[in-house]
């Protein structure tokens, strides 16, 4: 028997309001389903903004979680920690079906929660939205002796109370595989829907760039209106989505862009957020992560160095020798990421983090700030100590060329990727790329400026020696800021073991879909199609036009493509796909190769 039924669920932190909740289960899977059915992006914000509409304000803050699949803001969301395995007792005990009947059915949909759709009726029991979302987090939050057995339990009892249609959802949601084709940018174009003022979209997401929680921007759009976005702040516990940078042909271009600027080393490293509350302090990764557990050295050289009881600060951690103070590879600096054996490893790779950007402190928001006034602060507040684990990464300000090249070369001299160009006068751009900030990287004097961040929307069986793994290439993508979407650019066939492509298959494989997901956009027709998880770095040879890419087509013959891709290292675990590269930087990279190309001759 479970620990307690649902309508027993216990409170939790951010309320219960009980049985005054009007949107039903049925409700919201009716409008999974049509999701699901559509590939227009006004349709999806319409049926999501007619969803968000009906809701009270408690339910619509959880059902925009559970549209991003999880149960509550990435930093702080527990994980319900069961397995397809496990998710099969429990549709196993739900439905009196053995488990090898499920398990049967489970290797041919290859989807626990179509398998629950089609055995479960039709018709379930009335269920409220409240419900399912207590009940998840108490299924999440089980823990302690007997907890894997508790959580099947209690994930049998909910089925029990769901139709068919609704547990496909549910089950899909506990995976974290909703699979609705929604992205964030959906949902703030839905949440502006459903106020019926679509021109709150910027205020909107203002809110979110300032918090990255997606359902608290929905409770502040209803309880407070847009004057309540206007006056939202960050604040340290909240992480802000990070600014985001340019890339420009060369130093002249730069200080063309700029005037004088100042100039940073960039680290090949973990960019991290530390925020500071009185003596607790949160390490967030860039994919919006509360990571403080893995890197104990940053937190410690915090709570000493930073003279602020509340503050908001940005940096690279990087691996290095304390021998030499030589820089580590970010393939080794990124075993750093870790859950377990974290001081043995923080003893085999120690890190240094370089704090290059102040975003708050003691109740001030710099992030309109300039930024001499904003490094200025940061010099004041943090107490520079030898060889600690936190430093201020040295800036150079300069409106000469030469001096920058010479910088420049420096930096990549000690093994660094780059550097960083900054306007001066320029505010901290949360949740933007803007010419504020613009980089170099190591490879801008090459044919091709930069490795490009992609995201792998399906493969290819492939043939000859290559078809014996059942994958010959992968299907890559980068992302469309303006229409949140995905856009092929490449077919990768080289860069990765045979044991490697077995694994990528094998990953790929559990997002498979039988369409195109309702996201990308693709002349190509791979074998297998799969949504839009993960990300992979890739290096080419140049940037070409093609009529087999979308990549920047916009009704265009022909779309951008790379020619000669190949994967570099392996997926990208600290980047969501909306932060794999722009249709926009593609198009920009494209442009500096072309002025590359005409310079030389």
């Amino acid at each position: 028997m479970p620990l307690f039924g649902i309508g027993s669920a216990p409170r939790c932190a951010l309320g219960y309001e009980g049985d005054t909740m009007a949107l039903s289960m049925r409700e919201v899977a009716e409008a999974f389903v049509a999701l699901e059915k559509s590939s227009r992006r006004t349709t999806l914000v319409a049926i999501l903004g007619d969803l968000l509409a009906r809701a009270e304000t408690a339910e619509m803050e959880r059902l925009v979680y559970l549209c991003q699949g999880r149960l509550g803001p990435p930093f702080s969301a527990p994980e319900i920690g069961l397995q397809a395995k496990l998710m099969m007792h429990a549709v196993a005990d739900a439905t009196g079906c053995t488990e090898e009947a499920i398990r049967h059915l489970y290797d041919e949909r290859g989807d626990i929660g179509t398998v629950a759709g089609e055995i479960l009726p039709a018709e379930g029991r009335g269920i409220s939205l409240m419900e399912v979302y207590h009940q998840l987090l108490a299924i999440a939050t089980a823990s302690g002796r007997g907890a894997q057995a508790q959580k099947i339990g209690l994930l049998a009892d909910l089925l029990r109370r769901l139709s068919g249609p609704e547990a496909r959802y549910v089950l899909r949601i506990a995976q974290g595989r909703l699979r609705l084709g929604v992205g964030d940018a959906t949902i703030l174009d839905a949440l502006a829907t459903s106020a019926g003022d679509p021109s709150l979209k910027e205020a909107i997401e203002r809110c979110y760039n300032l918090s990255s929680d997606l359902g608290l921007v929905a409770r502040v759009l209803r309880e407070e209106g847009e004057p309540g976005l206007r006056r939202f702040q960050a604040r340290p516990g909240r992480p802000v989505r990070p600014a985001l940078a340019q890339r420009v042909a060369s130093p002249e271009e730069a200080l063309r862009r700029l005037g004088r600027c100042q100039a940073e080393p960039k680290y090949d490293g973990f960019r991290l957020q530390i925020h500071r509350v009185g003596d607790a302090v949160h390490l967030f990764s860039r994919n919006m992560e509360d990571v403080s557990g893995q890197f104990p050295e940053i937190a410690e050289a915090t709570l000493r160095q930073v003279g602020a009881e509340s503050a908001i600060l940005e940096g690279e951690a990087v691996g290095y020798l304390p021998e030499t103070g030589e820089y580590l590879p970010f393939q080794v600096t990124v075993q750093r990421r870790r859950k377990h054996r974290v001081e043995a490893m923080q003893e085999a790779i120690p890190l240094r983090l370089f704090a290059f950007d102040l975003l708050y402190a003691d109740g001030r928001e710099f992030l309109t700030a300039p930024l001499t006034e904003r490094r200025a602060a940061l010099e004041r507040l943090v107490t520079p100590t030898p060889d600690s684990a936190l430093a201020l990464s040295p800036v150079l300000v300069t409106d000469d060329a030469t001096e920058l090249e010479r910088f420049f070369d420096e930096m990549v001299s000690e093994g660094l990727e780059g550097i960083m160009v900054k306007r001066l006068d320029g505010a901290y751009t949360a949740g933007a790329r803007s010419f504020n900030w613009i980089k170099l990287k190591r490879g801008y004097r090459a044919e091709l400026a930069d490795t490009v961040d992609c995201v792998l929307v399906g493969y290819l069986y492939g043939r000859g020696q290559r078809a014996r793994f059942g994958i010959g290439s992968l299907l890559a993508a980068v992302y469309d800021e303006k229409r949140d979407r995905f856009q092929t650019v490449a077919k990768i066939g080289s860069g990765l073991s045979d044991e490697g492509w077995v694994k990528m298959r094998e990953l790929l494989d559990q997002d498979s879909v039988p369409h195109r997901p309702a996201r990308v956009d693709s002349v190509l027709q791979p074998d297998v199609w799969c949504e839009p998880h993960y990300v992979v770095e890739v290096q080419a040879d140049e940037i070409t036009r093609s009529p087999l890419h979308a990549a920047g087509r916009d009704g265009e013959p022909t779309g951008y493509a790379l020619r000669f891709p190949r994967m570099v290292g392996w997926i990208r675990a600290d980047k969501h796909p909306e932060d794999a590269t722009t249709v926009e930087e593609i198009i920009e990279m494209f442009r500096i190769q072309r002025l590359r190309a005409t310079s030389a001759l």
